[in-house]
């Protein structure tokens, strides 16, 4: 029984140690090719220092805790664009349908850099938002669009008959889909929602275009002073990776629990 249990486990590990053995081998291989020096016993001064017998975060830590910013922030409205249009594009109302369906097809067929600069230079100046305040809303308006489509399908996919329980009951809109439907679309959409996060946070580095200090501008002038490009941007990328990943895990918990407890319902 415990064997079935750490076998996968130990395939899996044994396959990350043979595809990072594989990369370090082609990068020392290509770095051996172009005649580069590695030095990445420079890179952990661009992550920490210690200074007046404390650690302090360097330019990546600083870069990445505003990446996790503009991330959560944009996460937020996100949910709410997506959970409004996917209402309005099931509401028997023709103007919200119109809207909705508007808003998405416009921003699913346009480039999110596009959508940045647009922001950045008409839009944001006209109604008085920052370069972070940009930032967040040109995310946000671009993955609400993906996830109102995922959770639409979500909303479709729930029973006409819970909706009708529900204001059996007596429930208000507001706390149908409360306590009644979004738990369950929750549920029936988390893989298709972590994906979009994970895309956002990935995305998150486009808005590196407007001058602000997220990780990807950090690297991009630290790369432009020590001349590191490798070292530095294989660093990033595996931040990207190790956040990535954590959410990844953290949705494939919220699923076996939430499937865990609507199974005991």
């Amino acid at each position: 029984m415990i064997y079935r249990i750490v076998k996968p486990v130990l395939q899996a590990i044994l396959q990350i140690a043979v595809m990072i053995v594989a990369i370090v081998w082609l990068l020392d291989s290509g770095a051996k090719a172009m005649d580069y020096q590695w030095q990445w016993h420079r890179v952990p001064d661009f992550i920490a220092f210690y200074e007046d017998g404390e650690w302090w975060p360097a330019e990546l830590i600083e870069g990445l805790l505003i990446t996790i910013q503009i991330s959560a922030l944009a996460l937020l409205f996100t949910l709410l664009f997506g959970l409004l249009t996917a209402i309005l594009r099931m509401s028997e109302s023709r103007v919200g349908r119109f809207l909705a369906t508007s808003y998405v097809e416009v921003i699913r067929n346009t480039p999110l850099l596009v959508q940045i600069y647009l922001l950045y230079f008409v839009f944001g100046p006209v109604i008085g938002l920052d370069r972070f305040a940009t930032a967040v809303l040109a995310l946000a308006l671009f993955q609400g669009a993906y996830t109102a489509e995922i959770l639409r399908g979500g909303l479709q996919s729930i029973p006409r008959g819970q909706f009708e329980a529900a204001k059996t009951l007596g429930l208000s809109p507001w706390y149908a889909y409360k306590d009644v439907i979004l738990p369950q679309v929750i549920q029936r959409t988390l893989p298709p929602l972590t994906n979009e996060v994970v895309s956002l946070i990935k995305n998150s580095s486009i808005v590196s275009v407007m001058a602000i200090f997220d990780l990807t501008t950090e690297a991009r002038n630290i790369v432009s002073e020590t001349a590191m490009p490798f070292e530095i941007w294989f660093t990033v990328a595996a931040i990207y990776l190790v956040l990535t990943l954590s959410l990844s895990a953290l949705s494939a918990w919220l699923e076996h629990k939430l499937g865990a407890s609507w199974r005991k319902l």
